[in-house]
């Protein structure tokens, strides 16, 4: 069985407060795009292994025992014995690019055990599940447009569509850690929630729907900061980074010839809506 796990942009992204736990309260919301992982599954009838896990695509420096999608495995495994597996993922979503790459092969890989061995979970156990692997991993379960609250793990519908537009997805070779982002945050409550602003025309959210990332970001990596200027000089009615993550994306009525010219070096994806 195969599946095309997709990847999200957020839209805006506010950090609230600091939790007693260390975490971070925020709001933003998740808006799944049609740029697409690939993952297959098939079951092995004599293994000595529980799982072999073939990767392909972008490049994943990671143990395969660390990978996402085995630690989804072993979630329904100790509960359901599954069967070995022999695991195979095409990437093509870039990683560390705040689009969720990760968090949507887990999520997918849950649904896809579901539905392959029958074990008729609920989307509800579903989610719980795949919350414990990752806070957003949750989102890729219903994968359809959410308002997200607490640590991005709370959602509630939003009722907004993009189709007809033009998402410009540009990667610099640049990693952004964790670190890094959360460097000089200031936790703040807003006077206007991202919910409402999402409500307004497309025109209205360069100066309004923010990421609070990017403030610390394009301080210490200014090329990131270029690409967003440089997408807002090409024509874009708002861009932004994407996440905590390096990626920066542009929503376009239409784009220009030759617009990838400008993005050397650097993961470019044009994508209709």
């Amino acid at each position: 069985m195969i599946v095309f796990p997709n990847a999200k942009i957020n839209l805006g992204l506010n950090i609230t407060e600091k939790r007693p736990d260390g975490y971070h309260n925020l709001e933003t919301v998740f808006y799944p795009i049609p740029l697409e992982d690939a993952l297959e599954v098939v079951p092995m009838e004599f293994s000595s292994n529980d799982f072999k896990l073939n990767c392909s695509g972008i490049q994943i420096n990671s143990l395969p025992e660390e990978n996402l999608v085995v630690k989804a495995y072993y979630l329904l495994k100790n509960r359901f014995s599954l069967p070995p597996i022999h695991i195979y993922m095409h990437k093509h979503i870039p990683s560390g690019a705040g689009m969720g790459g990760g968090s949507s092969d887990a999520a997918f890989m849950l649904k896809l055990l579901n539905e392959l061995f029958e074990l008729q979970l609920s989307v509800p156990e579903l989610e719980d599940l795949a919350t414990s692997l990752g806070a957003d991993c949750a989102f890729f379960i219903q994968n359809r447009p959410v308002y997200a609250e607490g640590i991005g793990n709370v959602f509630s519908p939003v009722s907004l569509s993009l189709k007809g537009y033009t998402l410009v997805i540009v990667k610099p070779d640049i990693f952004v850690s964790t670190k890094e982002a959360f460097a000089h945050i200031q936790p703040h409550k807003t006077t206007v929630s991202i919910k409402e602003i999402i409500r307004t025309p497309i025109e209205y959210w360069k100066n309004n729907l923010i990421n609070d990332f990017e403030y610390s970001v394009f301080r210490i990596h200014p090329k990131i900061k270029e690409i967003k200027e440089d997408l807002y000089n090409a024509g874009a009615l708002y861009a932004s980074m994407s996440g905590s993550g390096s990626s920066v994306y542009g929503i376009f009525k239409k784009t220009n010839a030759g617009l990838e010219e400008i993005f050397t070096n650097c993961f470019y994806q044009a994508i209709t809506l």
